[in-house]
């Protein structure tokens, strides 16, 4: 399989519903082209000082050790990647990371990204083993049992990437008899499980979404499932080999995953989202980023609780 790393080719497009583990998937009119994004720059983020969050127990922890240890994915091209070479992690969302971590007065240089795959996040999280979590982490009742969420802070929506040859696989309806492939303990492949799109013995989990669509490029599955984000990623990445199919069949709400109960440093999070969204800074993160693909974007609407 041949995967380039690309500037950032997600292409988020029509983002209105979302696949796999997000909810709502940006597309909406007056989104930037490839031509207008191409040269958009990252934003810089004032570090807030003096922050004090009386009553949050992991700002407390955080704020006595010096730096955070934040949680997010390696794998996903435009959404939150790790350079092999540089040991970098670039994408929207870890510029989200970035962000929020400035308005808790942490700068980039105190900043370590620690990889944690889909199924262990909610146990890294309680754990203490990150202090907050960015990586396209749907919010869900199931999660908010053990957790909760700041945001949503992105929209997306559940979709299929199938080899470019493939006329079988046109959307979730044509999965039966199908090999499919997603992340353990991700919403989309609970989703496929529970609704019977295809057999027991047909469904694949790899830790690593790169994974299934290695196992894809190889033939030993016919189809990868998650957020349309993720999946037009690679798929930008390795135009001639993959493709985007169907409508996508869920809505996926992103959201910054965090201790739970801790509602002053989740109420901290969500004022810092949504004067990124009021201000200009969450649509030059998305030109910069995920925008590059030439695909309109819908800003979320936050959901406080």
């Amino acid at each position: 399989m041949r995967i380039r790393t690309l500037a950032v080719g997600l292409l988020v497009g029509s983002l209105a519903l979302t696949a796999c583990g997000k909810e709502g998937t940006p597309s909406s009119p007056g989104g930037s082209s490839e031509g207008a994004n191409a040269g958009a720059q990252l934003p810089q983020y004032t570090v807030a000082s003096n922050v004090d969050l009386a009553g949050s127990p992991v700002f407390a922890k955080i704020k006595a050790a010096g730096k955070l240890t934040l949680g997010a994915k390696d794998d996903q091209p435009g959404l939150g990647k790790k350079d092999p070479t540089s040991g970098k992690f670039t994408g929207f969302d870890i510029e989200i990371a970035k962000l929020v971590a400035a308005s808790l007065g942490f700068g980039e240089d105190k900043i370590t990204f620690k990889t944690v795959d889909s199924g262990a996040r909610e146990q890294a999280i309680v754990n203490g083993d990150v202090d907050y979590y960015v990586g396209t982490y749907t919010i869900n009742d199931k999660r908010k049992a053990q957790i909760s969420f700041a945001g949503p802070y992105f929209e997306a929506g559940q979709d299929l990437l199938v080899r470019k040859d493939e006329t079988a696989i046109t959307g979730p309806e044509t999965l039966k008899g199908k090999k499919v492939c997603s992340v353990t303990g991700s919403t989309p492949i609970q989703r496929v499980r529970e609704q019977n799109l295809t057999e027991p013995g047909n469904i694949v989990e790899f830790q690593k979404y790169s994974q299934c669509v290695e196992k894809l490029s190889t033939k030993e599955v016919d189809a990868v499932t998650t957020d349309d984000a993720i999946l037009k990623g690679f798929a930008s990445e390795d135009s001639d080999s993959f493709k985007v199919v169907g409508k996508t069949f869920s809505k996926e709400p992103y959201g910054i995953g965090l201790k739970k109960d801790d509602k002053v440093l989740r109420d901290k999070i969500n004022d810092t989202l949504q004067k990124a969204l009021d201000d200009g800074t969450w649509q030059k993160i998305y030109d910069a980023t995920l925008g590059k693909s030439g695909s309109a974007a819908q800003k979320p609407t936050l959901q406080k609780y």
